[in-house]
């Protein structure tokens, strides 16, 4: 300040003829006052005011809404600094871009610049979504959308909706949606999409720039961008309705708010409504039926599995390339048959670190037709048999040395170590429900099972009582196959089950050898106590469904994690559930159209949707001794409305906005805000 003032006194103000000092002293006096204020407020000392202004566009080359273009780069000038949040995710160019648009930020300017050759009398759109901020106080400019047309009008037309995951109601984030002209199924198969948008992480997604016409619509989670349904793994989904875009004029209501609490103003703004905007695709992945040898591994020495991409009514053949493969393995496979465990019988076998093998099995070929395949495998255990052979000497000698310290301190002792024992897991715990079963499950294959060796009791007053049991194998069933007796009975899993009484003690009692497996280990005496709780400690749970003739509905009963614990049909307009342990639920029920008990998803070259899935809309509290009945009408409420938000895993984001740290500011200095 004292440098100015020194250039004002004594080289300004002497130079100037008399006339002109008072016009001086005037302009520079105002310099001073500027000067002042932008010394006072550099920093902003006292916390000062923010700017809450968003950014404004104050041009673009080519116009915005031009016609007629012919250039393919975009330059956007702004009046501040700008920046650009997340770019290839939230800015999505229409017509789609078989080669991705450039898009960069600098200062005050954003330019795109399109590498695809532009299409005649279209009409192109940049949608940037909210990823468009000031560079200092990262206030959004909110929804932008920049087109241009190369013909000699503009399309304005709009299309909106939500995207869902078919089976369980969440939105689907990032999935691309998409228009055809065309009515022919085989377009979204040969051709890419004709316009597209991106759902947000509601699963809500609006398709601009259309022009006038009829339309199909189809989502696809693109994974090799060529904007078609190219792969089988890409998550698709379609509606066979013809879309005819149009508008009209309606009226909202607009709220303005002093604060989160206090509402200034609340004001009816008529605008245009796009229509439709209430679209529901619900996505879905085909099922993977092409079958190729994926691996074959052999974490343990007495056994080795063989996956495979997908299952097949036919097992595959091994012929032994170097040993006798006769009678040589004990084969278990997986209720799907993708999965083939091979249990080694002979002992000498388990010992062979390598085991060479030739494999003969069906597998798809290019035109998705199965046909036989061969392939040669060297299958090598992950411990050799050296490396085994040593732990089990340690383990001998750590057993021998216990034995020698019990023999001198004159204790009992055992001279032959005792052979390893078959010990199954009995799954019950200290309790169990009236309509469970008790699991034992073995870590091998069975060769034998006395069933005389197993008994439960049941304790009456202060007597214990023989109770019957049977004892079933664990019998899997492929989903969606109804097939009688078309079933894959496990070899390490059973279940006990009785006719279990609520508030009465149980002692499952199992004699020493009542279990076999194949390499002859035997099961030693087990005991295990549980009991069958109180009716009192549950609650039950009664839906009334308006149930179609002909309709199967399935309704499962949800924990907080969104996953069934119990499972009931509608008979008569009703779902029944019982012996419900307190807490707090959700419910889902799913059309059973093929009446197969599982949920089944969709096929597009068969024109099938996946199975309607409905969620119950509130959460429901389970108490000790209630009886619950709800009313539930599945399709009273729209499907992006139904799934509770507590369980719906797929947050909204927040949604960018001015943060107002004035209005904070403003209550900390007690001046009323706005100004």
């Amino acid at each position: 300040m004292n440098i100015l003032k020194h250039i004002y006194h004594n080289i300004l103000l002497p130079s100037t003829p008399g006339r002109g000092r008072a016009a001086l002293r005037l302009g520079v006096g105002l310099m001073f006052l500027l000067l002042l204020a932008s010394c006072a407020r550099m920093g902003r000392p006292d916390g000062g005011w923010y700017d809450e202004t968003p950014p404004h566009v104050v041009a673009a080359y080519p116009e915005d809404g031009g016609t007629g273009v012919t250039a393919k780069k975009v330059r956007i000038l702004f009046d501040e600094f700008i920046k650009i949040e997340n770019a290839t995710e939230k800015v999505v160019v229409s017509p789609p871009q078989m080669e991705q648009a450039e898009i960069k930020s600098t200062g005050k300017r954003i330019e795109v610049q399109l590498k695809d050759s532009l299409k005649p009398n279209t009409t192109y759109t940049i949608d940037f979504s909210d990823a468009i901020s000031d560079n200092n106080e990262g206030n959004p400019l909110g929804n932008y959308t920049y087109s241009f047309a190369t013909g000699d009008h503009i399309d304005t037309l709009e299309v909106a909706g939500c995207v869902l995951q078919a089976d369980n109601l969440e939105p689907v984030k990032g999935i691309l949606v998409g228009l055809y002209g065309e009515m022919d199924d085989s377009c979204f198969v040969k051709k890419p999409m004709l316009r597209v948008a991106r759902a947000d992480s509601r699963g809500r997604f609006i398709i601009r720039g259309v022009a006038p016409g009829n339309y199909r619509i189809y989502a696809l989670q693109d994974q090799d961008g060529d904007y078609r349904f190219s792969q089988k793994a890409e998550q698709i989904a379609f509606s066979r309705d013809t879309i005819t875009p149009s508008f009209c004029d309606a009226i909202r209501q607009d709220t303005t708010w002093i604060d989160s609490l206090h509402i200034k103003d609340i004001t009816r703004v008529g605008y245009t409504r796009f229509t439709p905007d209430d679209i529901v695709l619900r996505a879905f992945n085909e099922p993977l039926t092409d079958r190729f040898f994926l691996k074959a591994e052999r974490q343990e020495a007495d056994h080795f599995s063989l996956f495979f991409s997908y299952g097949d009514k036919s097992m595959p053949e091994l012929r032994a390339l170097n040993f006798d493969d006769r009678d040589a393995f004990f084969i278990e496979h997986s209720v799907r048959r993708d999965t083939i465990t091979y249990w080694l019988r002979d002992t000498t076998l388990v010992n062979q670190d390598t085991l060479n093998v030739e494999l003969k099995y069906m597998a798809t070929d290019t035109l998705g037709c199965l046909q036989p395949q061969t392939d040669t495998l060297q299958i090598l255990a992950k411990q050799p048999y050296a490396k085994r052979l040593k732990a089990a000497q340690k383990e001998y000698e750590d057993w021998h040395k216990k034995q020698e310290k019990k023999r001198k301190r004159g204790e009992p002792y055992d001279s032959i170590m005792p052979p390893r024992l078959l010990t199954p897991e009995i799954k019950t715990g200290s309790s169990l429900d009236p309509d469970q079963d008790v699991r034992i499950t073995f870590n091998r294959p069975l060769a034998m099972l006395d069933s005389s060796k197993i008994h439960l009791y049941a304790r009456h007053d202060t007597l214990w009582y023989d109770t019957p049991l049977r004892i079933r194998p664990v019998e899997q069933r492929i989903p969606g196959d109804t097939v009688p007796g078309n079933v894959a009975k496990s070899l390490r899993m059973y279940d006990i089950r009785a006719a279990w009484q609520p508030d009465t003690e149980y002692s499952l009692e199992i004699d020493s050898l009542a279990f076999m497996d194949i390499y002859g280990l035997t099961s030693p005496k087990l005991k295990q106590g549980f009991k069958v709780k109180s009716l009192d400690e549950y609650s039950s749970l009664v839906f009334r469904i308006p149930q179609g003739k002909g309709e199967n509905i399935v309704v499962e009963l949800l924990n907080q994690q969104d996953a069934a614990v119990k499972r009931a049909n509608v008979v008569d307009g009703t779902a029944q559930f019982f012996y419900i342990t307190p807490g707090t639920y959700y419910a889902r029920l799913f059309y059973d159209d093929n009446n197969n008990g599982v949920w089944d998803t969709g096929n597009y070259s068969e024109g099938r949707q996946p199975e309607l899935t409905c969620y119950y809309t509130d959460e429901i509290e389970c108490k000790a001794k209630w009886d619950v009945t709800l009313d539930w009408n599945p399709k009273a409420r729209r499907a992006e409305q139904q799934k509770p938000a507590k369980i719906t895993k797929q947050k909204a984001e927040q949604q960018r906005k001015v943060q107002q740290r004035n209005l904070d500011r403003a209550r900390k200095m007690g001046i009323p805000y706005p100004f």
